[in-house]
């Protein structure tokens, strides 16, 4: 089991220091505006709850509730959902069994868990170089991450979700390399300003 908590608290941080003026700066995502990222990560955050709580439909049982306005208060409710999804995997009945996303993608919700991680790890780092604030995770959740997407991503049995992964230097950092797999520039920052 990993505690998802701390890359949920960075992501919340990261949310609700978002501005209005930088919805439309674009990410290290490159079909993502910042209020597109945000909305994705609202995706997320409700779709791994409900993983995290057995729901085999929609979170809550009923229709997932929709992704609020772009304003101050929808990123402070979508940062309310991020929390939500931290606590559903901190119960060990989360990290159980198996959970099918479509007929052909089936997988335990261990692997389920760690993507929920890595969603929130990468998508913190996204948000923060798009939105020029630094992403802090500690170290054991970082090399949570990292042995994940080193082992999953080149077998992840949807690969078109990811790029190809960039190559790094050997004095890297922990976030830089997990960015690096899932094929972001880790330098992405520095190359939008020369751009």
């Amino acid at each position: 089991m990993i505690d998802l908590k701390p890359a949920c608290e960075t992501m919340i941080y990261l949310l609700t220091g978002t501005s209005d003026d930088q919805l439309t700066r674009p990410t290290p995502c490159a079909e993502y505006t910042v209020a597109d990222l945000i909305d994705h990560i609202d995706e997320v955050a409700q779709g791994f709850a409900a993983i995290a709580r057995k729901d085999t439909g929609e979170p809550d049982g009923t229709v997932a509730e929709a992704t609020p306005e772009h304003s101050a208060e929808g990123r402070r409710l979508i940062a309310a959902r991020v929390r939500t999804l931290g606590q559903a995997w901190d119960d060990q009945a989360a990290w159980h069994g198996d959970t099918a996303l479509t007929a052909d993608v089936v997988l335990t919700n261990e692997t389920w868990g760690k993507i929920a991680l890595t969603e929130m790890v990468v998508h913190g780092w996204d948000l923060a170089v798009a939105t020029d604030r630094s992403c802090t995770l500690p170290a054991a959740t970082l090399r949570a991450c990292l042995a994940h997407v080193i082992e999953f991503i080149p077998n992840a049995p949807v690969p078109e979700l990811w790029g190809s992964a960039v190559e790094t230097s050997d004095d890297a950092g922990l976030i830089e390399r997990i960015v690096a797999v899932t094929g972001r520039n880790p330098r992405w920052a520095d190359a939008a300003i020369r751009g």
